[in-house]
């Protein structure tokens, strides 16, 4: 990516870390506690947004060479994210066409996938290959017994995926110019992957993803860790982008900038990029390693989970040791933000969620992308913040 590429928004980072202050919402919001709570929300929150929008459920990094494939369950529902012999990646429902058993599981490379109940057999292409003892069934025509596609599009180094089968999936419409570029220039799909990292919180994943969209709690939550170190607590710039929205969360070198020509600025050196797409992926993008953070719900009976999952990418040389010792340094300080803590402050808000006696949470004007999230999701359900 061009140095130059967030020259426009840096401006504003500039003049907000210059003036110490923040981009800000229009108003405070309050947030009825029963937008976490209400179980008819959460139903039409798994059908209406998990199972009918493009879901960034993999990088192309996790799948690169032909034959690679991944397993992630999601919503109850198995999906198989493979790429092909033909250097296509696809989804598909991972059950079988005969019985529904699962015929792949984990990740790694393989070209077949044999079911473990009776030993159909699928390619990596989503084929039936092989239909042991199909004198049983010979009004069956094998070709039309493939896994069952979802529609997918690989773009962005992500490959998206629909969760209901036979969806259209208008990529650009759904990301819009502005976040289709950016997500251009990245070129995420020439990165490689360094290591995937996931884990389970009890909180709603709405509560979880707001704890994204702000440095306003860097100072408590992350005041002796690397967050804090580098960052301007309580600055960054917001774009809205339609449903999603970008941020730069200002670093403290960003003052430096006043006196280096605008032409000779270089992104790096000023600020953290930070990307929330719609419904929960986060993408943070330091310098040397991009972080993709997954925030989605389990549905898990009655239990009020949500998991966090955690890819590391980097366009360095993971072979040369500088390089090494760099990503691995960026990629442990991120994640021990998140994992060591992040994750007991959500824990316990996930608590205050479930049982507090308050009617409201109180999200400040400078909490402009917690905003920005809660008002998106709010009216994508049709949900009334305010009554």
């Amino acid at each position: 990516m061009d140095a130059t590429f967030f020259n426009g928004t840096m401006k504003r980072a500039l003049k907000n870390a210059e003036n110490k202050t923040t981009d800000m919402a229009a108003d405070v919001l309050s947030i009825p506690l029963d937008y976490y709570r209400n179980e008819g929300l959460k139903v039409k929150e798994r059908e209406q947004i998990m199972l009918n929008t493009p879901l960034p459920l993999i990088s192309s990094a996790e799948i690169a060479q032909p034959n690679d494939f991944m397993v992630r369950d999601l919503f109850g529902k198995s999906v198989l994210l493979v790429r092909g012999g033909d250097g296509v990646a696809r989804a598909f429902e991972n059950y079988c066409r005969h019985r529904g058993a699962m015929p792949a599981s984990g990740c790694g490379n393989r070209r077949l996938f044999s079911c473990p109940y009776h030993a159909w057999t699928y390619d990596s292409s989503g084929q039936l290959v092989n239909l042991p003892g199909s004198e049983g069934f010979p009004e069956c025509d094998q070709k039309n017994l493939g896994l069952l596609e979802l529609t997918s599009q690989e773009f962005g180094g992500l490959l998206w995926v629909n969760l209901t089968p036979g969806t259209e999936l208008n990529l650009h419409a759904f990301l819009g110019d502005k976040l289709s570029e950016h997500l251009s220039a990245w070129g995420l799909e020439k990165a490689k992957h360094i290591e995937t990292r996931e884990f389970e919180v009890e909180i709603n994943w709405k509560a979880a993803i707001e704890n994204f969209g702000e440095t306003y709690h860097f100072q408590t939550v992350h005041g002796q860790s690397i967050p804090s170190q580098i960052n301007i607590q309580n600055t960054s710039t917001h774009e809205a982008f339609g449903l999603h929205h970008f941020m730069l969360f200002s670093l403290k070198t960003i003052v430096e900038l006043r006196d280096v020509p605008e032409d000779q600025w270089d992104w790096t050196k000023g600020v953290i990029p930070v990307y929330w797409i719609y419904p929960g992926t986060i993408i943070v993008a330091p310098p040397g390693v991009t972080q993709i953070i997954e925030t989605l719900p389990r549905y898990d009976g009655g239990r009020e989970a949500t998991q966090i999952r955690s890819t590391f990418l980097t366009f360095e040389d993971r072979n040369d040791p500088l390089g090494l010792e760099l990503t691995d340094a960026v990629m442990n300080a991120s994640w021990e933000a998140v994992y060591d803590e992040d994750r007991p402050l959500l824990e316990k808000l996930g608590q205050a969620v479930r049982n507090s006696s308050q009617e409201h949470l109180i999200i400040g004007r400078n909490e402009i992308g917690v905003q920005h999230i809660a008002k998106t999701i709010a009216g994508q359900l049709g949900y009334d913040l305010q009554a």
